[in-house]
């Protein structure tokens, strides 16, 4: 009998597997993409090397609760695989064993029937060979017993760890593997054993970071069709929530409507916890608590979300007037703001430093909050704020690239051809602040997404309008969501 669940189990798990191919998207990344990337990895080693990449963890939500799996954006990029419990090896030079050469190895997570039929089919090695296309493919304990001199390399590139992963009951999860690689390496007990004994160790935790920085930060095509796709996504939550938001919804409502669009267009996830600030809500940078029960009218909102579509994120906000109207001191706030962009985009081109970006955003919203009384001058010491140390009313930066992380990976030295970048001026005006009170409570951001081109950069955001009078005349047509109307749970 129990021959027969176990072959049950199987045939489940073979028909499950078969399904999943079937219904799979056709526009991930293809193999040659990571094989490609891996290529590139091995190009950029130091002699004689061997660089190791682990998977993410699992991230517990409560008691036996997991959050949905998201794979470390290295290993995705290097890989395609998207199963936790998995390590990569890249060696820099051919290897050889049992009459075969080789230049890297995985080993991903094994199959166990009675997990799989909960959880869904695994891979496996056979399916790393099959579905990943890797020549050599392994399971997670192997790793143990794989005889790998580490102590032959010059060098063993890896990420040093955080000490974040929990010791499953599982063989060779994570923990296991991070475990067996520590003692193969001599890596001690905690990571200082790296700093106590420099001369004589051949760990490296900070090479390999330096590649994957300069990799990341230049888009392939393939890449940039994906960033496409998720801002487009994104820019039509913004659009749509335009049209359908009016006083008295809640920010947990219109992150919904984003989250909604979002799904619709089959992303897979946010990119990043979603912003959704109405009010003093939207001084605060990233706010997430999104639970204002009612947002009101003459309040402005600032809702800054991102769809991630297959690994890949878009980063965009808007902020918009919840009654659709601006007032005339949200107006003048808002249309500083989007000069500071256009300022912005006019400094974004290959060759350029992201500090010139940064500057030319700065002197529009600097002079313009002199105008406006805000500022008596642009000195130090009437815009920096002595608690924080940062600008007042403008305390970030303005640009960061966007990929498989929504600040992604990247060089911050000068702009690169097909860089994708954010440009996202904001000033942010919070009650107490020291100037007229009629500007209190008004935050605004606007946040794009820009290609970089050798003669300038391209606006890739721009299905959901910027300029104030846009919006405006964008907020009184009619929404696709005006027509939903779910019972009130209090008259039931």
């Amino acid at each position: 009998m129990k021959k027969a669940i176990v072959a049950s189990i199987a045939l489940f798990i073979c028909i499950s597997s078969w399904s999943q191919k079937l219904t799979k998207p056709d526009d991930f990344l293809t193999n040659d993409f990571h094989k490609e990337r891996r290529e590139l990895v091995r190009d950029k080693m130091p002699d004689n090397s061997v660089a190791v990449f682990f998977a993410n963890p699992v991230r517990n939500r409560a008691n036996d609760v997991n959050y949905v799996y998201h794979q470390d954006p290295n290993f995705y990029y290097l890989t395609g695989h998207r199963e936790p419990h998995a390590v990569l090896l890249l060696f820099k030079d051919k290897q050889k064993a049992n009459g075969s050469s080789f230049n890297e190895l995985i080993f991903v997570r094994q199959h166990d029937a009675l997990r799989e039929m909960y959880d869904g089919a695994r891979l496996g090695k056979e399916g790393a060979v099959k579905e990943l296309d890797f020549k050599l493919a392994f399971e997670g304990p192997d790793f143990a017993e794989m005889n790998i001199d580490f102590s032959k390399f010059d060098k063993v590139l890896f990420y040093d760890f955080e000490d974040d992963v929990r010791n499953t009951s599982e063989e060779a999860d994570l923990y296991d593997l991070i475990e067996t690689f520590k003692e193969k390496v001599g890596y001690g007990k905690d990571a200082m054993a790296i700093e106590t004994e420099p001369k004589s160790s051949n760990l490296d935790t900070e090479t390999l970071d330096n590649i994957m920085r300069q990799l990341r930060g230049i888009k392939t095509a393939d890449e940039i069709d994906l960033l496409k796709k998720a801002i487009d996504i994104s820019t039509l939550g913004q659009k749509e929530v335009m049209k359908a938001l009016e006083p008295g919804m809640s920010e947990t409502e219109i992150q919904g409507l984003h989250e909604f669009i979002f799904k619709k267009y089959q992303a897979e996830y946010e990119g990043y916890p979603s912003i959704v600030g109405a009010g003093h809500n939207g001084c605060v940078l990233h706010y997430i608590d999104n639970y204002k029960p009612e947002i009101e009218d003459g309040e402005l909102i600032l809702m800054d979300l991102g769809a991630e579509y297959h690994g890949y994120t878009a980063d965009v906000t808007r902020t918009i007037p919840v009654n659709g109207k601006f007032t005339k001191e949200q107006k003048l706030i808002y249309d500083l703001v989007y000069e500071a962009q256009e300022a912005g985009k006019e400094a974004c081109k290959a060759g350029a430093s992201f500090s010139s970006v940064y500057q030319a955003t700065a002197n529009v919203v600097n002079n313009g909050l002199v105008e406006l009384g805000l500022y008596k001058s642009t000195s130090d010491k009437d815009m920096v704020n002595p608690e924080t140390g940062r600008n007042r009313y403008y305390p970030h930066g303005c640009c960061h690239h966007i990929g498989l992380d929504v600040h992604d990976k990247g060089e911050y030295a000068a702009l690169e051809e097909n860089m994708v970048i954010t440009i996202e001026p904001g000033i942010y005006i919070p009650a107490g602040s020291p100037c007229d009170e009629k500007w209190w409570d008004i935050p605004v951001r606007i946040e794009d997404d820009y290609l970089v081109t050798k003669e300038g950069c391209e606006l890739l955001s721009d299905l959901a309008p910027r300029k104030s009078d846009e919006i405006e005349a964008l907020m009184t047509e009619k929404s696709i969501f005006n027509d939903l109307d779910l019972p009130s749970l209090d008259e039931k």
